[in-house]
């Protein structure tokens, strides 16, 4: 019995000290993997050009037949934050009363309600706007309605910093509308925007939407994902659908023109990849939502701990 006890206590004996070095090395590993994990955010981001009321546009492009149409493909769509341009403040209100989830952050490029906005939407519910701001495309940024770059027109930019509720995560969201005619006030707002989103805090990712009217082999699109700035989330994403389309449909061309007239980008910069892209050319009996196509990315933002 003696001798069963002595080898029972030897196995126990053993086994203890077996497990004094195993466990330390067990636990430290445990709180590496804890200390490593990483929070991931997703977004769904969308550009969308929703063309100006224009009181000329013909049946069935007029403005107030469009507004179904558009609040059919947003729900669809559901996307998180919404990059628009050219709306008019009229235009805001009725998006207001179309799209209740959403709320809107913007102002009017010449100053107060006038002109065209390029309002950013957002799900209320799900984000809190910490900051917000807006600049114009000129060589003197803080004056209102300002144009100095050979632009008939102000053009500008409004950005917000965003809390994502549900993680407590930050991030940057930038809509803008370039010029249509003039290169130079092109290219130098692409300038602007690098300066100035130069200033944000670097430890958040910053997503810049917008109807940039050039295509993806122009000089802005160079200036802009030049050096690692920013990266064209189109070109990034691991899936990107209707790769055979433009973004200006005019009413009428299901092409979008083609992809050398993908005007309409998403960009991205930090710590974020695209699961998945999509030129949405939705449209019903005959009927666009606009005379652009919306572009959609599913982006996940990842914060390391």
């Amino acid at each position: 019995m003696k001798k069963v006890l002595k080898s029972l206590f030897l196995v126990v004996a053993g086994l203890l000290v077996f497990l004094s070095g195993l466990l330390p090395g067990a636990l430290t590993g445990f709180a590496a993997e804890n200390k490593d994990q990483s929070t991931v955010v997703d977004v769904k981001a969308m550009t969308f050009n929703l063309r100006y009321k224009n009181n000329n546009d013909p049946s069935p492009h007029t403005w107030d037949e469009r507004v179904p149409t558009i609040k059919r493909l947003i729900d669809m769509e559901n996307p998180d934050i919404i990059g628009t341009q050219e709306v008019l403040y009229t235009q805001l209100q009725d998006l207001e009363n179309t799209l209740p989830k959403y709320n809107w952050i913007g102002l009017g490029r010449e100053g107060g309600n006038r002109g065209e906005y390029s309002a950013i939407f957002y799900k209320e519910k799900d984000y809190t706007v910490l900051e917000y701001d807006h600049f114009w495309l000129s060589d003197t940024p803080e004056v209102i309605g300002s144009k100095t770059w050979g632009n008939n027109i102000p053009r500008m930019v409004t950005w917000a910093k965003f809390l994502d509720k549900k993680s407590n995560q930050q991030f940057y969201f930038v809509n803008t509308h370039f010029d249509h005619q003039s290169a130079n006030a092109r290219e130098k707002s692409a300038e602007l925007i690098l300066e100035v989103t130069k200033e944000f805090d670097p430890g958040l990712p910053v997503i810049l939407t917008g109807d940039f009217n050039a295509g993806p082999d122009s000089l802005p699109h160079q200036i802009l994902t030049s050096d690692g700035a920013f990266d064209d989330l189109w070109e990034t994403a691991e899936t990107r659908i209707n790769e055979e389309l433009g973004t200006f449909n005019g009413f009428v061309d299901p092409t979008g023109k083609g992809p050398g007239n993908r005007i309409d980008w998403i960009l991205g910069k930090g710590n974020l990849i695209t699961n998945e892209i999509e030129i949405v050319n939705y449209q019903k009996n005959g009927q666009f939502p606009s005379d652009h196509f919306p572009v959609i990315a599913d982006i996940s933002l990842t914060y390391n701990k």
